[in-house]
């Protein structure tokens, strides 16, 4: 099972139930399963999501792979298609073990690293030099962000304090990012300067992987499954300019962290011809582990409510809501949600992330017979565990 303490948990009926209905969503977003489930390899075609891609004229496939999900997605293409593949990347935070043609390589998150800049580095040298008779299968998936990490290292030579010798090796970000949350940016004003920040993101692999064939299956973190921010956009064209991420940095006075100039932005590519032979697909989503949970809980007798599917907002004032809306409903109802709230941090030294803040934001206010559970669809809220879930058991302890 993907809860390993699920028999530990499922003391009552209703933890039982509601523990099934979680694992159901998590069974139909299993990244190996859903690959080899729906990519199939015809004699000279690709069939993705029953959509078919013809091979006719392809000498050589490659994969990229990149994100939390890139070394299972490997280990599944692997199988699908075997050596068919040329070679390949898998960018992960961890090292995946059992690939044959693709190479493992990890990086660090959530904060870049130098590992992330050396496997970003090998992927754009794998790609950047091939052909119209070449396809590239791009698995992009969550923390593909901070894993492309491929920063344009100007040193600033002003009569500064700043070490004129400083080479960025993923820490500016780092502090770049921190000042904006710090000073108040919003979500969409951090990610628009994450993808000037890298010459591997708002579009960069798609322009280096041209003039090949791209085929890109996104596994969605973002909610409303905007393509450009899905970890920065590797594969698609931005709208942004460096000129608003500079203004960004001058609205929250950010400059004052960077050691480089304009604190190392740089603008992402604009022409059409980058992305004309790229194929983007929303491969994996929340609405996937919704819909799978939903028929779950009618198996079991429940009457369900998809409330949410781009639920957002501060994790506790979010887990309160939904408590009075448990609260309201009938009785053997579920309700269901999806989305990714924010958690605003005034004490470091508090451990969990947004699930687990979710929750406790719920528990005051939840009646005794009801249960709530949140968790995080990659097994992580800022902690090695998921989340976690409150009902009448919890509440009296």
């Amino acid at each position: 099972m993907k809860i390993k303490n699920f028999l530990k948990l499922a003391v009552t009926k209703e933890r039982k139930d509601a523990l099934h209905i979680a694992e159901a969503g998590l069974e139909a977003i299993d990244t190996q399963k859903i690959i080899q489930s729906k990519i199939k390899l015809q004699k000279n075609a690709l069939v993705i999501n029953k959509k078919v891609f013809s091979l006719k004229g392809i000498k050589n496939i490659y994969v990229v792979a990149i994100g939390k999900c890139a070394g299972e997605a490997s280990l599944a293409l692997e199988k699908v298609l075997g050596k068919k593949i040329k070679a390949g990347i898998a960018l992960d935070v961890k090292t995946a073990k059992g690939l044959k043609i693709i190479k493992s390589l990890s990086g660090s998150h959530p904060f870049p690293s130098q590992k992330n800049i050396i496997g970003s580095l090998a992927i754009v040298n794998l790609i950047k030099n091939l052909s119209y008779d070449d396809l590239v299968l791009f698995v992009i998936s969550g923390g593909g962000s901070t894993l492309l990490c491929l920063p344009r290292s100007k040193v600033r030579t002003s009569s500064d304090s700043v070490n004129p010798n400083f080479h960025y090796r993923g820490q500016e970000e780092t502090l770049i990012v921190q000042k904006l949350m710090d000073s108040g940016a919003t979500i969409s004003e951090i990610n628009t300067v994450r993808k000037h920040l890298s010459i591997a993101r708002g579009g960069y692999l798609a322009k280096y992987a041209f003039p090949a064939k791209s085929i890109v299956l996104i596994f969605s973190d973002v909610i409303d499954n905007d393509l450009q921010f899905i970890a920065s956009g590797p594969t698609v064209k931005d709208t942004t300019t460096v000129r608003q991420a500079l203004k960004i940095l001058d609205r929250y006075n950010v400059k004052t962290v960077c050691a480089i100039e304009d604190c190392g932005l740089v603008e992402t590519p604009k022409s059409d011809e980058f992305f004309k032979n790229v194929s983007n697909q929303i491969f994996v989503s929340s609405e996937v582990a919704l819909k799978a949970m939903s028929a779950a809980a009618k198996k079991l007798g429940y009457k369900v409510k998809i409330c949410a599917t781009c639920l957002k907002g501060e994790a506790r004032e979010v887990g309160a809501k939904i408590a009075s809306e448990i609260n309201r409903a009938k009785p053997k109802t579920i309700l269901l949600y999806g989305g990714e709230t924010t958690v605003n941090v005034k004490n470091s030294q508090g451990k969990g992330g947004r699930n687990m803040e979710l929750v406790l934001g719920a528990m005051l206010r939840l009646q005794k017979n009801s249960l709530i559970l949140s968790l995080a669809s990659d097994g992580v809220d800022n902690t090695d565990l998921a989340g976690a879930l409150c009902d009448k058991i919890t509440s009296e302890k």
